[in-house]
């Protein structure tokens, strides 16, 4: 299980890795907005998605009642079908849509968000080199 130190805050962020392990990152939320936004900041790159993915995550896993392929990547490719990544982009996910809020920076949700689930007790996530799954705890 992936450990997060951090707060949450932006003067705190959790300090996460991706599934593989390869990179770090940190992640918070952000309550200064109304709805509040998971703010993502992968080196110089900071990313935006809307603070309910997570519960809404988690409640799809929980309905799927299994493992979940996380399948990341960017906004400009098609997501492969049945995972984390297709779902957070999905017309027919609660939103409607994407999580991810700017143009040009909405992807890699199945990437970034499944290390916090992790972190917060929600999911088990896979560490493997590739091809990595998530499921609700």
């Amino acid at each position: 299980m992936s450990k997060a130190t951090g707060k949450g805050t932006k003067e705190n962020p959790w300090q996460l890795k991706t599934p593989p392990g390869t990179s770090e990152y940190i992640m918070y939320k952000d309550e200064t907005v109304n709805p509040a936004v998971l703010v993502c900041k992968v080196g110089t790159t900071t990313l935006h998605y809307q603070w309910r993915a997570i519960d809404d995550l988690h409640a799809m896993l929980k309905k799927h009642r299994g493992w979940v392929e996380l399948g990341s990547t960017d906004e400009q490719k098609p997501a492969k079908e049945g995972t984390v990544e297709a779902w957070a982009r999905a017309a027919d996910n609660p939103v409607g849509g994407w999580y991810g809020l700017k143009k040009g920076f909405r992807g890699r949700f199945g990437m970034y968000a499944p290390p916090l689930m992790e972190a917060l007790g929600l999911a088990e996530v896979e560490h493997n080199p590739k091809n990595n799954r998530m499921k609700a705890l």
